[in-house]
C-alpha cells in the first residue's frame, strides 16, 4: 500500500540501502496521497467463520484489472499450494482519491477475483468491506470475531463437483467390514429423524488456536461417532487416549495445516474408544482420527 500512496518503490529503496547507498530524499519529502486499502488472499475457506486451509491445485487464476488496481502474487494457474507453506496467494491493492473511493475499487477488484480448484478468503473480504461498520469506519480489532456473520458463505466444491451438491459422509459395508466414505449429491432438506451427516469444519476463532473439528453420529444417542479432520495437516499433539472421557466441544487433538495450528473436537460428549493417529502423522481431509461413544445425554 505505501507504493499505491507515496508513489515510491519500496522493494527498489531496500536493494538500494543494501548495497550501501544512501536514500536518494528525506522524510519531509515524502507526501501522501490518497487512500489504499489492501486485501491478502489466502487459500482457506471462509465459510461459516472456519477460515480452513485449502491446499490443492490452482486450475484456474483471473487477477483483478483496471486503473488504480495493483496485485501481486506468487501464483498461476497450475501452481500448487502446499500444505507446508503459507497459504497466501496475493496481495490485492486499490487506490483512490478518498477511503471510500478505495474501498469501493476494491470491491470491485475482489469481484473480478476468480480462483479454482482451492478456496479463497475473497468472500470474506467481501463482507468485511460491504459491512455498514467498516463502511462509517466504527469497526475494532475485535469486531470480525464479535459482529461479522460469515454463516451465509458456503463451503467451495473440490473440482468436478456441481453447483447445488454438498458433501455427503457415509457408511457404507462390504463384505461383512464397515467403511466410512464421502460423496458430493445434490442438497436435500434436514428432515426430522434423518441421520448418518457428518458435520465438519472450523469454528470461528483460529487466531486464538480455537478450532472445531468433525463428528459423524450414525448411532444417534449413545451411539458410536468418529472425529475427522476437516483439511490435509500433520498432527502435531494427540490430547486423548483410549478411555478418556470427552465433553462437547473438547479438542481431540492439534493440527498444523498451512502454518496454522488448529484444535480439532469432539461436537458430543462420550468416551473415546479409538485414537488412529499420532504426532507427526500426515492426515488428510475427512481421515478418522478418533472414535467415541457418545454419551446417553448427547443429541443425536
Amino acid at each position: 500500500m505505501t507504493e499505491m500512496v507515496t508513489g515510491l518503490d519500496v522493494v527498489a529503496l531496500q536493494f538500494l540501502v543494501a548495497g550501501g547507498q544512501p536514500l536518494p530524499f528525506s522524510q519531509d519529502d515524502v507526501t501522501w496521497r490518497g487512500h489504499a486499502i489492501e486485501a491478502r488472499i489466502n487459500a482457506e475457506d471462509p465459510s461459516g467463520g472456519g477460515f480452513v486451509p485449502t491446499p490443492g491445485r490452482i486450475t484456474r487464476l483471473r487477477a483483478p484489472a483496471g486503473p488504480w488496481v495493483r496485485t501481486d502474487s506468487g501464483y498461476e494457474a497450475g501452481d500448487f499450494v502446499d500444505q507446508h507453506y503459507d497459504n497466501l496467494l496475493a496481495k490485492v491493492v486499490a487506490w483512490g482519491p478518498d477511503r471510500d473511493s478505495a474501498r469501493r475499487r476494491l470491491v470491485r477488484a475482489l469481484s473480478e477475483t476468480e480462483v479454482d480448484g482451492v478456496a479463497t478468503t475473497v468472500p470474506a473480504h467481501l463482507a468485511v468491506l460491504d459491512h455498514p461498520d467498516f463502511i462509517s469506519v466504527t469497526h475494532s480489532t475485535t469486531w470480525l470475531a464479535q459482529s461479522v456473520d460469515l454463516s451465509s458463505i458456503a463451503p467451495v466444491p473440490p473440482p468436478g463437483v456441481a453447483a447445488g451438491e454438498e458433501r455427503r459422509d457415509v457408511q457404507v459395508e462390504v463384505q461383512g467390514r464397515r467403511y466410512e466414505v464421502s460423496v458430493w449429491a445434490p442438497t436435500v432438506p434436514d428432515l426430522p429423524g434423518r441421520a448418518g451427516a457428518r458435520r465438519s469444519g472450523l469454528a470461528q476463532g483460529r487466531a486464538s488456536g480455537r478450532g472445531a473439528g468433525a463428528a459423524a453420529a450414525p448411532g444417534g444417542s449413545g451411539g458410536t461417532i468418529t472425529v475427522t479432520v476437516p483439511m490435509q495437516g500433520t498432527v502435531v499433539k494427540v490430547l486423548v487416549k483410549p478411555g478418556d472421557t470427552v465433553g462437547a466441544g473438547q479438542a481431540v487433538c492439534v493440527l498444523e495445516a498451512m502454518k496454522m495450528e488448529n484444535n480439532i473436537v469432539s461436537e458430543l460428549a462420550g468416551t473415546v474408544t479409538e485414537v488412529r493417529v499420532k504426532a507427526g502423522q500426515s492426515v488428510g481431509s475427512g481421515d478418522v482420527i478418533a472414535v467415541i461413544k457418545a454419551s446417553d445425554s448427547s443429541p443425536s
